[in-house]
């Protein structure tokens, strides 16, 4: 469990909390402190997974707590800048309002196909969105310096746009699962009435006569 990818998971997640009291500290010098936080612990989204799989220390601690801290990081950022006054133009809430939602979408569709047995599979294009997101919400930390601020509000954009194809994309492939349990349970059930086997009836018992026979005479 305490190898280094795993590590790199859980320094993830130590840093989230740091990240989330520049919310109450109005300070520059703390914004960028957590911005580079947040740089640090999106560059180990990277590195953990490819040193697992490099070192073949895959582990089911991995598999559980790598999207979970991806997911806490990301959120924990776009509610510092919801908090924070001026950090978002009103119009930039649609995208983060977008992320949040869909990020709850996966998490509950994947839920549901664990418990019967169907994987739903990281795309490429999850993998540049969560990119995008991960460069315009670094930007967006150091707003006082230069373009940055209007730079990552516009890949905040981009970001939004890809996470919305990509959480269609999984909505649509958990429908289809569905559509083809419920075919499947409508099949069974059609053709179970065909294989049941008709009742046989029983023969009626055969009354024995009480009667007894009367001898003939001559």
């Amino acid at each position: 469990m305490y190898n280094l990818p795993n590590l790199l998971t859980l320094s993830r997640i130590a840093v989230i909390p740091l990240i989330f009291l520049s919310v109450y500290v109005n300070c520059c010098f703390f914004n960028y402190l957590a911005g580079i936080l947040f740089i640090a612990a999106s560059i180990t989204d990277y590195y953990d997974g490819k040193l697992a799989r490099d070192r073949g220390e895959v582990s089911a601690f991995g598999r559980l707590f790598d999207p979970i801290a991806d997911k806490l990081l990301v959120a924990t950022a776009l509610v510092v800048f919801l908090a924070k006054p001026g950090a978002l133009h009103p119009i930039s809430y649609i995208p983060v309002f977008v992320i949040l939602c869909r990020e709850l979408l996966v998490s509950g569709l994947r839920e549901f196909l664990r418990e019967v047995n169907v994987g739903l599979p990281v795309t490429r294009l999850a993998k540049w969105k969560t990119g995008f997101q991960m460069v315009a919400l670094s930007m967006l930390f150091f707003r006082g310096l230069s373009i940055w601020g209007g730079l990552g509000e516009i890949l905040l954009w981009v970001a939004g746009i890809l996470t919305f194809i990509t959480g269609y994309q999984y909505f649509e492939q958990s429908l289809a699962y569905i559509r083809k349990d419920t075919a499947s349970s409508k099949k069974a059930v059609s053709a179970a009435p065909a294989n049941e086997k008709k009742p046989v009836s029983k023969a009626k018992p055969v009354k024995k006569s009480t009667k007894t026979p009367q001898k003939k005479t001559k």
